[in-house]
């Protein structure tokens, strides 16, 4: 793959040295996100002086919900070991849902959940040329990919319980799955409901 000047973007399942170390060879950019499966490179980057670290916001409203968005990126210490890190990002996020809910026998009422977590990101490119905002706009790009295919993919179609797993099998029903997504989408509109959709088409 020529990932000349491209950035790749992977969860922490792809967060690995090797990885990080074939996208720098190939010169591309990473923006990994860490978790657990890195434990030495988590715990540094939890232990970064984040406090001291100016941030930016964001606020979305959309799909009913309100999801604050908080991104602070410091540049990697030198002692930090991963290939070809530049800086470090902490994003944390607060998520506000609004559920419905009776009250009483002719009464309605609304209660609000609110969830926060805070995700740890490490990126090959230095702040000089990938500010907090561009690595937000990045950061959603990826989750809207996520939400908008693999997620319904693992979800509505359970591709992770198929049983087909040899030859062509597991590849061609992707292809068949990708494309009664996209059908849905282009018969029913971009915002169409996959599952209820798909419930609907079946009966």
């Amino acid at each position: 793959m020529d990932l000349d000047g491209a950035v790749v973007t992977a969860d922490a399942m792809h967060t690995q040295v090797d990885t990080a170390h074939w996208i720098h060879d190939q010169g591309g950019h990473y923006l990994l996100t860490v978790k657990n499966n890195q434990p030495g490179v988590r715990r540094t980057l939890k232990k970064l002086p984040w406090k001291n670290v100016p941030s930016i916001s964001s606020v979305d409203t959309s799909r009913g919900r309100r999801v604050r968005r908080t991104v602070k990126a410091v540049e990697a210490p030198a002692w930090v070991d991963f290939p070809a890190a530049a800086q470090m990002v902490q994003v944390q996020r607060t998520r506000t849902t609004k559920n419905r809910r009776n009250t009483g026998k002719n009464s309605s009422g609304s209660a609000k959940t609110t969830t926060a977590e805070v995700v740890y990101l490490v990126c090959s490119l230095p702040m000089t040329d990938a500010q907090p905002e561009t690595i937000t706009a990045w950061i959603q790009g990826h989750w809207g990919i996520e939400n908008r295919l693999h997620w319904v993919r693992d979800m509505v179609f359970d591709e992770d319980h198929h049983q087909l797993r040899t030859a062509n099998g597991p590849e061609i029903m992707a292809a068949l799955r990708n494309l009664a997504i996209s059908l849905i989408r282009l018969a029913y509109g971009v915002q169409a409901a996959i599952a209820s959709t798909t419930r609907s088409l079946s009966r």
